[in-house]
């Protein structure tokens, strides 16, 4: 128990870590953001509880408290390939897209099995409008999870783009093998 810990010993960063995370998974996200904020008073270079509070900051939609606590996670620890992947998520999400795929490259970089980054990557590099480079992300995905429907759907989507409407069709078809609720209607819709 957490909050014994705390109690016997209330200068234990790791405790209010731990707590936080406990309270995260029981969506109690201010709860959460109280421990990893305490735990970081407590341990200024506490990597996790950066990472942790900035995975809730995310959540609560403050991308700009997001993306500064995943920054100091990264200054603290270069090779956290996880910070890296939300950096690029939370910078898509802002519309940052060469931010995003810079952050990305990185998380790829330090973990080419990552599935996650390359499938984010693949959607960022999508919104900028590279799709040769977005088909090799969705590729790489799929290379890495066989059975990664919205690697398949969003690759299928990208082919459609580029008029590439039979290679699409056989993506779409397999997304909607794997589980993509949205597959059948796009196949309805634009191929014939």
């Amino acid at each position: 128990d957490y909050s014994k810990a705390i109690e016997i010993n209330p200068m234990l960063a790791e405790a209010y870590n731990n707590r936080g995370l406990v309270k995260k998974s029981i969506l109690d996200y201010q709860g959460a953001l109280s421990d990893f904020t305490k735990a970081i008073e407590l341990e200024p270079t506490c990597v996790e509880a950066y990472y942790n509070r900035g995975l809730v900051k995310g959540f609560c939609h403050d991308y700009t408290g997001a993306i500064e606590d995943f920054t100091t996670a990264t200054s603290f620890d270069p090779a956290h390939g996880a910070a890296f992947n939300n950096l690029g998520v939370i910078k898509g999400k802002l519309q940052d897209y060469d931010g995003s795929v810079v952050d990305l490259t990185r998380a790829i970089e330090l973990n080419p099995k990552d599935v996650e980054s390359h499938y984010n990557r693949g959607i960022s590099n999508c919104f900028l409008d590279k799709y040769k480079a977005s088909i090799i992300d969705f590729t790489n995905t799929i290379r890495l999870n066989p059975k990664y429907a919205p690697a398949y759907f969003n690759r299928g989507l990208v082919k459609l783009m580029m008029g590439q409407n039979d290679s699409a069709l056989l993506d779409l078809y397999k997304a909607k093998y794997y589980g993509d609720t949205e597959a059948d209607a796009v196949m309805k819709k634009y191929c014939h």
